[in-house]
């Protein structure tokens, strides 16, 4: 069954993103204490760059980088080199400024001009680096997630068939709302995964937030209900302006 929703309200991005670096680092400390690979998703987004900033920086020499392999929770049909590249956000922000052998990091090869060929090749690289027999799901050690004002995280959108595929690990869809197709981690991977970790800032946040947390609408309308890890920990690092219409701070289910 899953576990409640642990909630921690901090009171700016600032506080929230030195939580979040701690956590990254607790956990991949503690990873390569007992001789274990860290694996970790990354999202995309504003809110986590102040993230990755800060392990590439103040948290650089508390982290066994060379322990750390790093995928990507989403990612824009957009070349690693372009401005909306998720993958080229984290290479700038964390990355670059690390010691971690270039091979631990996992793009999602977005060149490819087919986007069901990004997702095909993303399928195959985690089906390879977990070597999940028939049947399996990866499990992650941890996941960064992020939260849209239409209630969408990774690049699960409303409405979107993405939601509903099972089989596979990594999928495509064109998202109507923005345009484009986008790539995506699938709820099942997301729900195998230890820990799922959101980070969620600024007013605008706000209503969409205590949707997400104290609503019932069905997870088809608003995704990032249905990220809920079935044998892990569900976190929610908010800010106090993204808190600000919540019932109450604290643990919920």
């Amino acid at each position: 069954m899953p576990r409640e929703t642990e909630l921690q309200v901090f009171p700016d991005l600032d506080a929230l993103s030195h939580a979040a670096a701690g956590e990254f680092a607790r956990l991949a400390g503690r990873a390569s204490e007992t001789g274990t690979t860290f694996t970790v998703a990354l999202s995309g987004g504003s809110t986590p760059r102040r993230t990755y900033e800060l392990l590439g920086t103040e948290y650089r020499d508390r982290v066994p980088w060379d322990s750390v392999q790093f995928f990507f929770s989403d990612e824009r049909h957009v070349p690693p080199d372009h401005k909306d590249s998720n993958y080229g956000m984290a290479y700038r922000a964390l990355l670059s400024r690390i010691p971690a052998p270039p091979w631990n990091a996992h793009r999602l090869a977005t060149e490819l001009e087919d986007p069901a060929q990004v997702a095909e090749y993303g399928d195959y690289i985690l089906r390879q680096f977990f070597r999940v027999a028939d049947g399996e799901v990866p499990r992650f050690d941890l996941i960064f997630l992020g939260l849209g004002a239409d209630g969408h995280t990774a690049s699960l959108f409303p409405g979107s068939p993405a939601l509903k595929e099972t089989s596979r690990f990594v999928t495509s869809a064109w998202v109507e709302s923005v345009r484009a197709h986008r790539i995506t981690l699938t709820l099942p991977v997301i729900n195998r995964a230890a820990e799922v970790l959101f980070l969620v800032s600024g007013g605008e946040k706000a209503a969409i937030l205590r949707e997400v947390l104290e609503g019932d609408a069905p997870a088809d309308r608003f995704p990032a209900r249905a990220a809920r890890p079935v044998d892990g920990r569900r976190l929610f690092y908010v800010d106090r302006a993204a808190a600000a219409q919540l019932r109450s701070e604290g643990s919920r289910s």
